[in-house]
């Protein structure tokens, strides 16, 4: 992951910074020092400290950064999160990259955690998906365990999951596995996309490893789950809110996964002040 957030900071700063930044070239001397504490300006699960490190270390290796809380730790608004020193500029030029991304990581983790928290006592786990932003998989599914829940495949290479679109051009689920334990190696877990109670008869007969319920009401996915009977285990997938997560875990389903965590949860305030 080292090298993964060394060349996210290198081109996050490139599209940044460019040529140059105009304003703090234009009004700060090149041996100006100062030192700037990080704020959290809500509560919040904190997650990317490295990531923000990197960044002021990035432009300038000099950079002292000490950090006074953990990523996993849940901060007060008003916590100083670390103390930064060292040259003016470099600060000033990492400040916006670092916290974009400290604020996005925070965010992710923050609204997992409340996914988690929904759900306590139950024996389902929270997943999260490919629904990422193009570079960022790495940090969002990093922040996504930071706030308690799972990972489920990082891509297309490391999983197995047989969606509608495979199952159409393949004619059938039957025959998508077929097709599937034909061509992959053994250690590959096979997971299938169901929709319909008929679909799951069908995915039961193929023995899977996974069997996802997706968008089926709750009353339906109860009784897929009455009919797997621990055959396979079974992902729930789709209308994942905070609303509805504990009455889909309620159905016995053993994951849940929500896209939503990655792709649409707010980032976190946090802020940078110069001392």
């Amino acid at each position: 992951m080292e090298r993964k957030i060394r060349n996210l900071t290198k081109y996050a700063l490139i599209e940044d910074i460019g040529s140059g930044d105009v304003t703090t070239e234009a009004t700060v001397p090149t041996d100006s020092r100062a030192a700037a504490i990080i704020l959290a300006k809500q509560d919040m699960v904190l997650a990317g400290l490295e990531v923000c490190q990197e960044v002021f270390q990035f432009l300038d290796p000099a950079i002292e950064f000490t950090s006074f809380v953990r990523d996993g730790d849940r901060i007060r608004t008003g916590t100083e999160i670390a103390l930064l020193s060292g040259n003016t500029r470099a600060l000033l030029m990492g400040e916006r990259v670092a916290l974009n991304l400290l604020q996005h990581m925070s965010g992710i983790a923050t609204q997992t955690a409340r996914y988690v928290e929904k759900i306590e006592g139950l024996k389902a786990e929270v997943l999260d998906t490919r629904k990422t932003h193009p570079g960022l998989r790495e940090l969002e599914k990093y922040a996504v365990r930071i706030g308690g829940g799972k990972n489920h495949r990082f891509g297309l290479y490391d999983g197995i999951l047989i969606k509608d679109n495979h199952i159409k051009v393949a004619g059938s689920i039957t025959k998508a596995i077929e097709g599937v334990r034909k061509k992959s190696h053994l250690l590959l877990k096979i997971e299938v996309e169901t929709k319909t109670l008929d679909e799951v008869q069908e995915a039961l007969a193929t023995k899977p490893d996974i069997i996802m319920l997706d968008n089926m009401q709750v009353d339906m996915m109860r009784e897929a789950v009455f009919l797997i009977h621990r055959q396979a285990l079974v992902e729930a997938s789709g209308n994942v809110t905070l609303e509805t997560i504990r009455t889909i875990a309620e159905t016995g389903v053993d994951f849940i996964s929500c896209g939503s965590i990655t792709h649409s949860t707010a980032a976190v305030d946090i802020s940078m002040k110069l001392k």
